[in-house]
């Protein structure tokens, strides 16, 4: 069997979890900053985490994370 490649784009995207799922960022938080409240940035600095039907596909981009 050979090896499977990573996807070096998800790779720099999402890190896996203890708990086994998919950590992400938030998007909107690099630009255009100055009409967004405070609340909204400070939210936006915050991982989330990858949605259940999305995660099958990321786990399948990053074969070895």
């Amino acid at each position: 069997m050979p090896k499977l490649k990573t996807l070096r784009a998800a790779a720099k995207r999402f890190k896996r979890t203890a708990s086994g799922k998919f950590k992400r960022h938030h998007a909107f938080h690099s630009h255009i900053l100055s009409k967004k409240t405070s609340k909204r940035k400070r939210q936006l600095q915050a991982a989330a985490v990858v949605k259940p039907c999305d995660a099958q596909n990321v786990a399948r981009m990053l074969p070895y994370a």
